[in-house]
């Protein structure tokens, strides 16, 4: 399978450059130094910039809004109003990381009305034929599924685009020769484009909480206090997430379990 530890530790170190960033940005803002304060709070977003463009991509997607109606600068620059007002809410730099995530998930709500998920799409995971899934797939490329949607608004380096691998989905012992078998006949690409595709059809909470996890590296826990939800649904969630994909992966390519 495909090994992601420099992926993991550029997040872990990321991270850590965030939180660390917290005493500086409190100064700032005694010091009234907005110019700086912004300057910082720039270098900070990259991740968090990811997950609204995640977001806005799939209400797009699904037509819950035109692609001029809304766009990641909106609420990136939402966003740089409410950390420096709302900052001092903040306790301590250990808090500060998902306090970000909560200000933005709290923006996002605002403007996206969570989808119905395509009901039909679950109801048949176990039976759409290998040139069904490819038409699937081919719709979803074709009209700009994933990150297409919003790529010409980024004017930076720093954005990822989701980069999904079994690791994410095959995760106990007793599952790693089937995701062996997977990755030597799919490769990379078709991978990360299947596991795209299904979780574009996802019920939202399911959709986001996978993404939180294997994207953003945060712990259950931590998607609980963001998603506001308890530890068990949670779990509920992300284990559905990953039974769906490992389904769909297994009808579509015909892997002998």
């Amino acid at each position: 399978m495909k090994t992601s530890i420099s992926y993991y530790q550029n997040k872990s170190e990321y991270r850590l450059f965030v939180t660390k960033s917290f005493s500086s940005l409190v100064k700032l803002k005694k010091e009234d130094n907005q110019t700086d304060f912004n300057q910082l709070v720039l270098k900070i977003l990259p991740e968090i910039r990811n997950y609204v463009n995640q977001r806005l991509n799939t209400a797009i997607k699904k037509g819950h809004f035109s692609k001029k109606k809304y766009k990641a600068d909106d609420i990136i620059d939402q966003l740089f109003i409410t950390i420096y007002d709302t900052i001092d809410e903040v306790e301590n730099e250990g808090n500060f990381y998902l306090w970000l995530f909560k200000k933005t998930n709290d923006l996002l709500e605002d403007v996206i009305v969570e989808e119905e998920f395509n009901e039909l799409f679950f109801k048949n995971i176990d039976d759409y034929s290998k040139p069904e899934w490819d038409e699937l797939q081919e719709e979803f490329s074709t009209d700009g599924g994933g990150d297409l949607v919003l790529l010409e608004e980024l004017d930076d380096a720093t954005y990822n685009h989701n980069d999904y691998s079994l690791d994410h989905v095959f995760v106990e012992d007793d599952e790693k020769d089937l995701a062996d078998k997977l990755d030597t006949q799919l490769g990379e690409d078709k991978v990360n484009e299947h596991i795209a595709l299904v979780l574009h059809n996802m019920p939202a909470a399911m959709r986001i909480v996978f993404y939180l996890f294997t994207n953003q590296k945060l712990k259950i826990e931590e998607i609980a206090e963001i998603q506001k939800k308890s530890i068990p649904e949670i779990e509920k969630l992300l284990s559905d997430a990953k039974k769906a994909i490992q389904r769909s992966l297994f009808n579509r390519y015909s892997v002998d379990r």
